[in-house]
């Protein structure tokens, strides 16, 4: 009989103690998928802020490019009225000294229209590596910084 109580009082303490652990195994579960989702959120507001910085730098390309094409194209549109009134004087003109006094003006305005649209793409690419290195650049190390803080 003594055997009997003392085998029902173990196996009630082990029932307690399994109870217990069990409690204590779901407290720790809920916990650490609380953890799970708050490092995931953290993760997440970092990736945000390098899919931002990313689209800076595409928009800021982008912004370089088009302003180079864009001095491009109307570099081109220059160059075709300038041939096309040169060329007009050309045809039409009368006079030799005229005709080469025209001919002298359009070289030189070729090589200056070349040097104005040639510092305007490099304008562009300095004001592009200036920003680059202002805004970009101290982003960049925000986000660097608030990286090495995170979990």
């Amino acid at each position: 009989m003594l055997l009997l109580i003392v085998s029902l009082m173990c196996l009630a303490g082990s029932a307690i103690l399994l109870f217990a652990a069990f409690r204590l195994s779901n407290g720790n579960r809920r916990d650490l998928r609380i953890l799970n989702a708050h490092r995931i959120g953290a993760l997440s507001a970092i990736q945000k802020s390098r899919m931002d910085l990313m689209e800076v730098r595409n928009r800021a390309r982008l912004l370089e490019e088009t302003v180079s094409g864009g001095a491009t194209a109307v570099e081109k549109v220059h160059k075709a009225i300038a041939n096309t009134t040169f060329g007009l004087i050309d045809l039409f003109s009368r006079d030799d000294e005229f005709r080469d006094s025209a001919r002298r003006i359009k070289q030189s305005h070729h090589q200056k229209s070349e040097q104005v649209y040639k510092a305007v793409r490099t304008s562009n690419r300095a004001l592009h590596i200036l920003a680059d290195t202002l805004i970009i650049g101290k982003a960049e190390k925000r986000i660097v910084s608030k990286t090495k803080k995170a979990p």
